[in-house]
Protein backbone atom coordinates (compact mmCIF):
# COMPACT_ATOMS: atom_id res chain seq x y z
CA UNK A 1 0.00 0.00 0.00
CA UNK A 2 1.37 3.41 -0.94
CA UNK A 3 1.34 6.36 1.43
CA UNK A 4 -1.41 8.09 -0.57
CA UNK A 5 -3.70 5.08 -0.05
CA UNK A 6 -3.91 5.86 3.67
CA UNK A 7 -6.36 8.61 4.83
CA UNK A 8 -4.81 11.82 6.11
CA UNK A 9 -5.71 12.38 9.75
CA UNK A 10 -4.84 15.39 11.86
CA UNK A 11 -3.83 15.41 15.51
CA UNK A 12 -2.01 17.42 18.15
CA UNK A 13 1.04 15.66 19.54
CA UNK A 14 3.54 16.58 22.22
CA UNK A 15 7.02 17.19 20.84
CA UNK A 16 9.74 18.97 22.81
CA UNK A 17 7.26 20.18 25.41
CA UNK A 18 4.98 21.77 22.80
CA UNK A 19 1.62 20.64 21.44
CA UNK A 20 1.96 20.77 17.66
CA UNK A 21 -0.31 19.97 14.74
CA UNK A 22 0.63 16.76 12.97
CA UNK A 23 -0.51 14.60 10.09
CA UNK A 24 -0.96 10.99 11.19
CA UNK A 25 -0.61 8.36 8.50
CA UNK A 26 0.82 4.89 7.96
CA UNK A 27 1.80 4.46 11.62
CA UNK A 28 3.69 7.73 12.01
CA UNK A 29 2.98 11.37 12.83
CA UNK A 30 4.60 14.20 10.93
CA UNK A 31 4.49 17.75 12.32
CA UNK A 32 2.62 19.94 9.84
CA UNK A 33 5.50 22.42 9.94
CA UNK A 34 7.67 19.77 8.20
CA UNK A 35 5.47 19.70 5.09
CA UNK A 36 7.15 21.81 2.39
CA UNK A 37 5.33 25.08 1.70
CA UNK A 38 6.77 28.48 0.70
CA UNK A 39 4.49 30.32 3.14
CA UNK A 40 4.95 27.83 5.98
CA UNK A 41 2.17 26.45 8.16
CA UNK A 42 0.73 27.35 11.56
CA UNK A 43 2.30 25.07 14.15
CA UNK A 44 -0.91 24.31 16.11
CA UNK A 45 -4.18 22.83 14.91
CA UNK A 46 -6.43 25.60 16.18
CA UNK A 47 -4.44 28.24 14.24
CA UNK A 48 -4.63 26.03 11.16
CA UNK A 49 -8.44 26.03 11.43
CA UNK A 50 -8.77 29.68 12.45
CA UNK A 51 -6.59 30.81 9.56
CA UNK A 52 -8.61 28.83 7.02
CA UNK A 53 -5.55 26.80 6.01
CA UNK A 54 -7.00 23.29 6.23
CA UNK A 55 -7.98 23.09 2.55
CA UNK A 56 -4.56 24.41 1.56
CA UNK A 57 -2.92 21.73 3.67
CA UNK A 58 -5.07 18.99 2.15
CA UNK A 59 -4.24 20.11 -1.40
CA UNK A 60 -0.54 20.31 -0.59
CA UNK A 61 -0.63 16.89 1.05
CA UNK A 62 -2.43 15.31 -1.89
CA UNK A 63 0.06 16.93 -4.26
CA UNK A 64 3.09 15.33 -2.61
CA UNK A 65 4.74 12.59 -4.59
CA UNK A 66 5.38 9.13 -3.17
CA UNK A 67 9.08 10.00 -3.08
CA UNK A 68 8.41 13.18 -1.09
CA UNK A 69 6.24 11.24 1.35
CA UNK A 70 8.94 8.62 1.80
CA UNK A 71 11.44 11.38 2.58
CA UNK A 72 9.03 13.00 5.05
CA UNK A 73 8.37 9.66 6.76
CA UNK A 74 12.01 9.56 7.82
CA UNK A 75 11.39 12.72 9.91
CA UNK A 76 8.10 11.48 11.35
CA UNK A 77 7.54 10.12 14.86
CA UNK A 78 6.48 6.43 15.08
CA UNK A 79 3.04 5.92 16.53
CA UNK A 80 4.42 3.89 19.46
CA UNK A 81 6.41 6.94 20.59
CA UNK A 82 3.56 9.44 20.27
CA UNK A 83 1.98 11.33 23.12
CA UNK A 84 -1.33 12.79 21.97
CA UNK A 85 -2.73 16.07 23.28
CA UNK A 86 -6.30 17.35 22.92
CA UNK A 87 -6.86 18.57 19.36
CA UNK A 88 -6.60 22.07 20.87
CA UNK A 89 -7.38 23.67 24.22
CA UNK A 90 -9.13 26.97 23.55
CA UNK A 91 -12.12 26.67 21.20
CA UNK A 92 -14.36 29.70 21.31
CA UNK A 93 -17.44 27.53 21.92
CA UNK A 94 -18.26 23.97 22.94
CA UNK A 95 -21.88 23.00 22.34
CA UNK A 96 -23.20 19.81 23.90
CA UNK A 97 -26.38 18.07 22.79
CA UNK A 98 -28.38 16.16 25.35
CA UNK A 99 -30.86 13.34 24.75
CA UNK A 100 -30.16 13.05 21.03
CA UNK A 101 -30.85 9.32 21.05
CA UNK A 102 -34.25 8.23 22.37
CA UNK A 103 -32.65 5.28 24.19
CA UNK A 104 -30.39 7.60 26.21
CA UNK A 105 -33.33 9.81 27.17
CA UNK A 106 -34.88 6.70 28.72
CA UNK A 107 -31.78 6.26 30.89
CA UNK A 108 -32.55 9.59 32.55
CA UNK A 109 -36.34 9.09 32.69
CA UNK A 110 -36.62 11.94 30.22
CA UNK A 111 -38.58 12.33 27.00
CA UNK A 112 -36.35 12.84 23.95
CA UNK A 113 -36.85 16.29 22.38
CA UNK A 114 -38.71 16.04 19.08
CA UNK A 115 -38.58 19.58 17.68
CA UNK A 116 -35.51 21.28 19.15
CA UNK A 117 -32.31 19.85 20.64
CA UNK A 118 -31.48 19.98 24.34
CA UNK A 119 -28.39 22.14 23.89
CA UNK A 120 -25.96 23.39 26.50
CA UNK A 121 -22.53 25.03 26.55
CA UNK A 122 -19.47 24.18 28.59
CA UNK A 123 -16.16 25.98 29.29
CA UNK A 124 -12.88 25.06 27.63
CA UNK A 125 -11.34 24.47 31.06
CA UNK A 126 -13.05 21.07 30.97
CA UNK A 127 -10.78 19.91 28.13
CA UNK A 128 -8.31 17.06 28.48
CA UNK A 129 -6.63 14.84 25.91
CA UNK A 130 -6.15 11.13 25.28
CA UNK A 131 -4.72 9.30 28.27
CA UNK A 132 -5.24 12.21 30.66
CA UNK A 133 -7.02 11.50 33.94
CA UNK A 134 -10.71 12.16 34.48
CA UNK A 135 -10.93 13.52 38.03
CA UNK A 136 -13.94 12.57 40.12
CA UNK A 137 -14.80 15.74 42.08
CA UNK A 138 -14.84 15.76 45.85
CA UNK A 139 -18.32 15.64 47.28
CA UNK A 140 -19.90 14.39 44.05
CA UNK A 141 -21.42 10.92 44.06
CA UNK A 142 -22.71 9.53 40.77
CA UNK A 143 -20.55 10.50 37.79
CA UNK A 144 -21.18 9.20 34.26
CA UNK A 145 -19.28 9.23 31.00
CA UNK A 146 -20.67 9.32 27.47
CA UNK A 147 -19.00 8.56 24.15
CA UNK A 148 -19.91 11.02 21.42
CA UNK A 149 -19.12 12.03 17.85
CA UNK A 150 -18.11 15.69 17.70
CA UNK A 151 -18.32 18.10 14.76
CA UNK A 152 -15.48 20.60 14.33
CA UNK A 153 -16.40 23.82 12.52
CA UNK A 154 -14.04 24.80 9.70
CA UNK A 155 -15.28 28.24 8.67
CA UNK A 156 -17.62 30.91 9.96
CA UNK A 157 -21.24 29.83 9.67
CA UNK A 158 -24.29 32.03 10.19
CA UNK A 159 -27.84 31.08 9.17
CA UNK A 160 -26.74 28.15 7.01
CA UNK A 161 -29.08 25.42 5.81
CA UNK A 162 -28.73 21.73 6.58
CA UNK A 163 -27.70 21.16 2.97
CA UNK A 164 -25.00 23.83 3.21
CA UNK A 165 -23.68 22.63 6.56
CA UNK A 166 -21.08 20.10 5.29
CA UNK A 167 -19.13 22.85 3.54
CA UNK A 168 -18.73 24.67 6.88
CA UNK A 169 -17.41 21.64 8.77
CA UNK A 170 -13.72 20.79 8.99
CA UNK A 171 -14.28 17.26 10.23
CA UNK A 172 -15.16 14.95 13.09
CA UNK A 173 -13.52 13.62 16.22
CA UNK A 174 -14.14 11.43 19.25
CA UNK A 175 -15.27 12.82 22.61
CA UNK A 176 -15.85 11.62 26.15
CA UNK A 177 -18.44 13.83 27.85
CA UNK A 178 -18.55 13.53 31.66
CA UNK A 179 -21.48 14.49 33.90
CA UNK A 180 -21.90 14.89 37.64
CA UNK A 181 -25.23 13.14 37.35
CA UNK A 182 -26.40 13.40 40.94
CA UNK A 183 -26.21 17.20 40.59
CA UNK A 184 -28.23 17.03 37.37
CA UNK A 185 -30.85 14.75 38.91
CA UNK A 186 -31.45 17.23 41.74
CA UNK A 187 -32.46 19.87 39.24
CA UNK A 188 -32.13 19.94 35.42
CA UNK A 189 -31.32 23.65 35.66
CA UNK A 190 -27.98 22.60 37.16
CA UNK A 191 -26.88 21.12 33.81
CA UNK A 192 -24.12 23.67 33.20
CA UNK A 193 -22.59 23.03 36.61
CA UNK A 194 -22.92 19.27 36.22
CA UNK A 195 -20.97 19.41 32.95
CA UNK A 196 -18.32 22.00 33.84
CA UNK A 197 -15.90 20.39 36.27
CA UNK A 198 -12.27 20.31 35.20
CA UNK A 199 -11.38 17.22 33.07
CA UNK A 200 -15.03 16.61 32.06
CA UNK A 201 -14.44 16.83 28.28
CA UNK A 202 -11.87 14.61 26.58
CA UNK A 203 -11.22 15.63 22.99
CA UNK A 204 -9.19 13.80 20.32
CA UNK A 205 -6.95 12.07 19.39
CA UNK A 206 -7.63 12.49 15.66
CA UNK A 207 -9.59 14.84 13.42
CA UNK A 208 -10.92 13.12 10.30
CA UNK A 209 -11.79 15.64 7.62
CA UNK A 210 -15.24 15.39 6.06
CA UNK A 211 -13.88 13.91 2.82
CA UNK A 212 -12.48 10.96 4.82
CA UNK A 213 -15.92 10.03 6.22
CA UNK A 214 -18.02 8.45 3.49
CA UNK A 215 -21.31 8.18 5.39
CA UNK A 216 -21.67 9.99 8.71
CA UNK A 217 -24.97 8.26 9.42
CA UNK A 218 -23.34 4.82 9.22
CA UNK A 219 -20.82 5.54 11.99
CA UNK A 220 -21.30 3.47 15.13
CA UNK A 221 -20.61 5.24 18.42
CA UNK A 222 -19.82 3.08 21.47
CA UNK A 223 -19.41 3.94 25.15
CA UNK A 224 -16.82 1.50 26.48
CA UNK A 225 -15.85 0.86 30.10
CA UNK A 226 -12.81 -1.25 31.02
CA UNK A 227 -12.74 -2.75 27.54
CA UNK A 228 -16.43 -3.73 27.50
CA UNK A 229 -18.87 -2.06 25.09
CA UNK A 230 -21.68 -0.86 27.34
CA UNK A 231 -23.80 1.19 24.92
CA UNK A 232 -23.68 1.54 21.13
CA UNK A 233 -25.78 3.08 18.39
CA UNK A 234 -25.38 4.50 14.90
CA UNK A 235 -25.45 8.18 14.02
CA UNK A 236 -28.42 7.56 11.70
CA UNK A 237 -30.51 6.93 14.84
CA UNK A 238 -29.94 10.41 16.20
CA UNK A 239 -33.03 12.57 16.49
CA UNK A 240 -31.07 15.51 15.08
CA UNK A 241 -28.31 14.73 12.55
CA UNK A 242 -24.88 16.38 12.74
CA UNK A 243 -25.63 18.56 9.71
CA UNK A 244 -29.00 19.59 11.17
CA UNK A 245 -27.29 20.54 14.44
CA UNK A 246 -24.79 22.76 12.61
CA UNK A 247 -27.59 24.54 10.76
CA UNK A 248 -29.73 24.96 13.89
CA UNK A 249 -26.95 26.39 16.05
CA UNK A 250 -25.79 28.71 13.26
CA UNK A 251 -29.18 30.39 13.63
CA UNK A 252 -28.52 30.93 17.34
CA UNK A 253 -25.04 32.44 17.05
CA UNK A 254 -22.18 32.60 14.58
CA UNK A 255 -20.20 29.39 14.55
CA UNK A 256 -16.47 30.06 14.25
CA UNK A 257 -13.54 27.94 13.08
CA UNK A 258 -12.61 25.50 15.82
CA UNK A 259 -16.01 25.57 17.51
CA UNK A 260 -17.11 22.11 18.63
CA UNK A 261 -20.57 20.53 18.62
CA UNK A 262 -20.64 17.26 20.54
CA UNK A 263 -23.64 15.52 19.01
CA UNK A 264 -24.97 13.31 21.81
CA UNK A 265 -24.40 9.82 23.16
CA UNK A 266 -25.94 6.39 22.67
CA UNK A 267 -25.70 5.94 26.42
CA UNK A 268 -23.91 6.87 29.62
CA UNK A 269 -22.14 4.60 32.10
CA UNK A 270 -21.25 5.25 35.72
CA UNK A 271 -17.50 5.64 36.29
CA UNK A 272 -15.53 4.96 39.44
CA UNK A 273 -11.95 5.25 40.56
CA UNK A 274 -9.53 3.06 38.54
CA UNK A 275 -11.94 2.63 35.60
CA UNK A 276 -10.85 3.31 32.03
CA UNK A 277 -13.47 4.98 29.84
CA UNK A 278 -13.35 4.89 26.04
CA UNK A 279 -15.09 6.39 23.06
CA UNK A 280 -14.98 4.11 20.04
CA UNK A 281 -16.33 5.21 16.69
CA UNK A 282 -15.99 3.10 13.57
CA UNK A 283 -13.02 4.25 11.49
CA UNK A 284 -11.57 6.46 14.25
CA UNK A 285 -8.68 5.88 16.61
CA UNK A 286 -10.21 5.13 20.05
CA UNK A 287 -10.14 7.77 22.78
CA UNK A 288 -9.40 6.43 26.27
CA UNK A 289 -9.00 8.07 29.70
CA UNK A 290 -8.35 6.62 33.17
CA UNK A 291 -10.54 7.67 36.08
CA UNK A 292 -9.08 8.82 39.41
CA UNK A 293 -10.49 10.22 42.65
Amino acid sequence: MGYHDVPMRLASVEIGGNEVAAVVWAGVALPVAEIPNPDGWPTDLFSLLEGGRLDDLRRRWEGLSERELEDLAVRAVPDRDLSYAPLYRRPRKIWGIGLNYAEHAGDLDEKAPAEEPASFMRPDTTIIGPGDEILLPEGVGRVTVEAELAVVIGREARNVTEGEAPSFVAGFTTVLDVTAEDILRRNPRYLTRAKSFDTFFSFGPELLTTDEVDDVGALEVSTVLNGEVRRANTVSNMTFSPWWLVAFHSRVMRLLPGDVISTGTPGAVVIREDDVAECRISGFEPLANPVVR
